[in-house]
């Protein structure tokens, strides 16, 4: 399957050279991989050239700077990636972003996966943190759910639920996998590999604490339920920061219902998330009734017998 890669990075100077030496060791190296430099203004456009003149098959594309750095600010840089592809044919679509680091076996395993499931729309992989993060114990976004820094798209796909939404605000990457789904295609995180990011979700250009804060505005805007994000944030004040970080995510949820912020989402999709946010609620409260530590990773499809 041919396959090409779009990168929107933005001052990535002191972590993009890890991300150029993963795709560059790749035992399935891209046809092509389109790296739109969105107005940096440090040497990140410098080290993507540089590479770019040993392989060919890397294409440098600048863009002016801007003061904002936002989600639809990405999303407009990743849609100049795939208008530089021109007529170049193409299956398989990967937005990747400049601060993450995989083994060289990769791309083919997620390749792979692509040609066993025609169904198959999004694929990804859970992924690591500095820490000891690892999303499959960390998270309960679960199995069908690919995270943002690497999303694989079969390109069918992407062009039916309309590629990235562009939210000012953020969740476009779940926005995409939410409608894959609504729409038929399958959405799955193999867990035989992980890819590591080596930046803290949300944080760039902001701290962790800011990070937390603005997850919760997402939250509601993104439409979920309030019952969910209240165990959210109570699961969150156990981790670092401890407390805090809970506290941030419950606050940045209700200030954004007091100021009733607009979803960029429809209400059929607020309805589906809810109801898998439940049934992951239902499925916690399960296995804690019955001594069981949950499955964080496989909540929604959890089917062992009660």
């Amino acid at each position: 399957m041919h396959y090409v890669i779009v990168t929107a990075a933005r001052n990535e100077a002191a972590i993009i050279a890890r991300t150029l030496e993963s795709v560059v060791a790749q035992s399935r190296r891209p046809d092509r991989w389109v790296i739109v430099d969105d107005g940096s203004t440090d040497r990140t456009a410098g080290i993507v050239a540089e590479y770019a003149q040993q392989y060919p098959w890397i294409v440098l594309v600048e863009r002016p700077a801007r003061i904002d750095r936002n989600f639809a600010g990405k999303v407009r840089a990743v849609n100049t990636g795939i208008e530089a592809l021109g007529d170049l044919p193409f299956e398989i679509l990967v937005n990747l972003d400049a601060d993450v680091s995989f083994e060289p076996d990769y791309m083919e395993f997620l390749l792979r996966k692509f040609a066993d499931d025609p169904k198959l729309g999004i694929a990804g992989t859970p992924f690591t943190q500095a820490g000891g993060y690892d999303s499959t114990k960390d998270s309960y976004e679960g199995e069908n759910y690919v995270a943002g820094p690497c999303q694989v798209f079969r390109y069918t796909c992407f062009r039916d639920i309309g590629g990235y939404v562009a939210n000012p605000a953020g969740g476009v990457d779940w926005i995409a996998v939410m409608m894959a789904r609504m729409k038929g295609w399958t959405v799955t995180a193999f867990p035989e590999k992980r890819f590591h990011h080596h930046r803290s979700m949300g944080t760039a250009e902001r701290s962790d604490v800011g990070a937390l804060f603005s997850y919760g505005q997402k939250d509601y805007y993104l439409g979920g339920s309030p019952v969910w994000q209240l165990f959210r944030c109570a699961y969150r004040m156990t981790r670092r920061p401890v407390a805090v970080g809970g506290l941030a995510l419950l606050m940045g949820y209700t200030w954004a219902a007091m100021r009733g912020m607009k979803r960029p989402v429809s209400p059929e999709l607020v309805q589906f998330h809810r109801r898998e946010q439940m049934k992951k609620l239902r499925a916690v409260f399960r296995a804690l009734v019955r001594f069981r530590t949950p499955d964080a990773f496989r909540l929604a499809t959890d089917r062992r017998p009660d």
